[in-house]
């Protein structure tokens, strides 16, 4: 028989075999969800375990929204118990709307990877087993929002903007003062700093949004910096003050399959809401697709795009969809 338990802090969770599913208690920590659930089976293994946020949610039209992440379950038996339990305690604290998977906030984890395609999965790509879907469709959960990642394997094919449209934006930001240069590794505390600054503004109106701590910004990307090649890494500027930004990695797993690395993944792109950088973004997506090829890469990756937003519409110029995701969310009564 399984039984639900909640976890009151991570050292709780050396009570229990090692054999089963085992949350990591640094996520725990860091995170500080406000709830964590696991489903216990009688051997004393977990089965089955999420986590719930309900305070502070991000905003959503006519609904408080309650969260669910942190998610990972053996089977269809455990995923529906935990899944079910997960909606009454949401419901229980005020929350009309249930969205997983999500930990926490858009900045982390979220979503689950619906339709695999024939590509393998790619460096910071995340990765689920299939049923899960099954497990949150079954729960009565229903896709909210889609996403999808998008391979370019030509880089020396243009835009289906014209050269000359590229060419016009290109002269019109540099008379107005635009300059690109690559990331400075030397200066990747300062260099973060401008880029987490911009990202707040250039974000703010993405779905689900909230805003995120410094601390928290500055050690995700603590933890690739070993794998960041410069050339990838572009850095618009106006005055000395940063107004764009596109961070693109090595697909770091294709080496660790004993592949030659051939594939860069464009992980994001931001520029500042303002017209007079109008087909920035554009720009430096061809530049890196130009300095790609130029280091020996022959495909790019445009990874994790929120289909309604303006990043999907400028990858399609390039790329075209070799991945999908889903966000499903659930009305609570």
């Amino acid at each position: 028989m399984h039984i639900l338990l909640r976890i009151k802090t991570p050292e709780q969770l050396a009570e229990w075999s090692n054999q089963g599913l085992r949350p990591d208690p640094q996520l725990l920590r860091r995170h500080a969800p406000d709830a964590h659930w696991v489903v216990v089976q009688p051997d004393r293994t977990i089965a089955a375990h999420s986590s719930l946020w309900w305070q502070n949610p991000p905003s959503y039209p006519n609904h408080r929204l309650g969260l669910i992440g942190h998610y990972a379950a053996q089977s269809a038996a455990s995923a529906h118990l935990l899944l079910d339990h997960a909606c009454e305690q949401l419901a229980a604290q005020g929350c009309t709307l249930a969205i997983a998977p999500i930990d926490g906030n858009t900045w982390r984890r979220y979503r689950l990877l619906s339709d695999r395609g024939t590509e393998p999965v790619f460096f910071l790509e995340p990765d689920n087993p299939d049923e899960w879907c099954d497990h949150f469709s079954s729960a009565g959960f229903t896709s909210i929002a889609q996403y999808s990642s998008a391979l370019s394997s030509n880089l020396t094919q243009p835009s289906n903007l014209t050269d000359v449209r590229l060419e016009r934006a290109a002269a019109r930001l540099a008379a107005s003062g635009v300059q690109i240069r690559s990331i400075d590794l030397v200066k990747f505390e300062q260099e973060l700093t401008a880029i987490y600054s911009l990202s707040l503004i250039s974000f703010r109106h993405n779905f689900l949004y909230t805003p995120i701590d410094r601390s928290e910004f500055m050690a995700q990307y603590n933890q690739i910096q070993p794998y960041i090649q410069p050339e990838l890494v572009l850095m618009a500027e106006q005055q000395a003050t940063l107004v764009g930004f596109l961070f693109a990695i090595p697909d770091r797993l294709q080496t660790l399959r004993g592949q030659a690395c051939d594939t860069v993944i464009i992980k994001t792109v931001a520029v500042l809401p303002d017209r007079a950088y109008a087909g920035l973004g554009n720009l430096l997506v061809a530049a890196v697709q130009t300095i790609a090829h130029r280091l020996g890469y022959t495909r790019a990756i445009h990874a994790l795009m929120h289909d309604a937003n303006r990043s999907r519409n400028l990858s399609d110029r390039y790329a075209q969809t070799m991945r999908r995701y889903t966000l499903f969310g659930k009305p609570l009564n």
